[in-house]
């Protein structure tokens, strides 16, 4: 199990200062930018954008409204990791250096598709999002095979961005079936409720699959699966009630949930045993 955490020895080079600088004045710029975009401010909230193609009725695995809640503790979690790599003394730590251009590029990616979104392109916003979560994938693999360094540093990072992959991976999948929606393409033989259940039982999988290729780090993985379980519980939760009542989607949310949320923990646990590393 990977827990140790190693000092860090490199001397700073003029490179980790200009990433530590650009990274924090790029996380102002999109932290910014995506609150004004998503009507923080006043404005069009984003549920009312592209004709309310992705608001909380638009289709049977969208989340209801206050799972959104959670933007907000990925938004101070950033602001966290901006402020916190930005230190003199974590300028030559390894674990920045690897991870914090992609953070970045993350944040800059999310403000982008509350701009696509705004300006009315579904299908346009399916292809930043799922550059998103590939991003976000590859600061998992990043923070997984990278030892821990400063404590506070690593838990404020493993914890956001934990956090952030698991709801962008819920978000991908809501954000998928808007643009189906969007562009007519029918029922596909299983109808509504079946695709439904199709979708729901692969983000089941996607959350195992977090837990076991990340189980020795379950600084990351919990809160992918704390993200994953409550956007997921929100879909249920939203086809118990409103115009989109489903109760075999609900029943298969709540389960994927406990799933989602589960899964890290059997696997940490199981990480701990003597004859695991």
């Amino acid at each position: 199990m990977q827990t140790a955490t190693v000092a860090v020895h490199d001397e700073a080079t003029t490179g980790d200062r200009v990433r530590q600088v650009t990274v924090l004045v790029g996380a102002i710029v999109a932290i910014g930018g995506a609150a004004v975009g998503s009507g923080a401010f006043g404005g069009q909230a984003i549920a009312d954008a592209a004709d309310g193609a992705l608001s909380a009725t638009a289709t049977p695995l969208a989340p209801d409204t206050p799972a959104f809640s959670i933007w907000s503790l990925i938004y101070l979690g950033l602001a966290a990791f901006a402020v916190a790599q930005a230190l003199p003394r974590q300028a030559a730590d390894p674990r920045l250096r690897a991870v914090s251009w992609w953070i970045l590029a993350s944040m800059l990616l999310n403000a982008l598709w509350i701009g696509v979104v705004q300006a009315g392109s579904v299908g346009g916003s399916v292809v930043v999002i799922l550059a998103l979560l590939a991003v976000l994938a590859v600061i998992f693999v990043r923070l997984v095979r990278t030892a821990h360094t400063g404590a506070a540093t690593s838990w404020i990072t493993d914890t956001t961005l934990g956090l952030y992959l698991g709801w962008v991976s819920v978000a991908t999948l809501a954000n998928i079936a808007s643009f189906l929606s969007v562009a007519d393409v029918g029922e596909l033989g299983l109808g509504a409720t079946g695709w439904s259940v199709v979708v729901l039982v692969l983000a089941a999988l996607l959350a195992i699959a977090y837990a076991v290729f990340g189980r020795g780090r379950p600084s990351v993985t919990i809160p992918i699966g704390l993200a994953m379980a409550w956007g997921i519980g929100w879909i249920g939760l939203g086809r118990t009630n409103g115009p989109l009542v489903d109760d075999t989607v609900a029943t298969t949310a709540f389960v994927v949930a406990a799933v989602a949320l589960l899964a890290p923990i059997a696997t940490s646990v199981v990480g701990r045993r003597p004859d695991n590393r």
